[in-house]
């Protein structure tokens, strides 16, 4: 049982360190996620900060769109495990 555990926190890592590199590097991103009317929103944009707040998880970008992370389909091509879409 403990390993399914083990995995998950894993991956939730490998998504926070791939985030916390797009916010310091200051890199443009291909980030594509579902909006609050569950439309499949496209973006090129930086990640102006990644924070946490009421038990989830978000990332600002550049423009100022607050965009849950669980929201987020791909970041540059590269399905994020965090996604429920």
């Amino acid at each position: 049982m403990a390993t399914p555990n083990a995995h998950s926190v894993a991956v939730h890592w490998s998504v926070q360190d791939m985030l916390t590199e797009y916010l310091t590097s200051g890199r443009l991103a291909e980030v594509v996620y579902r909006d609050s009317a569950g439309q499949v929103c496209v973006v090129h944009d930086v990640i102006r900060d990644l924070f946490r707040r009421a038990g989830q998880d978000f990332i600002l970008l550049g423009r100022g769109n607050l965009v849950g992370i669980d929201h987020v389909i791909t970041l540059d091509g590269q399905l994020l495990s965090v996604s429920h879409y």
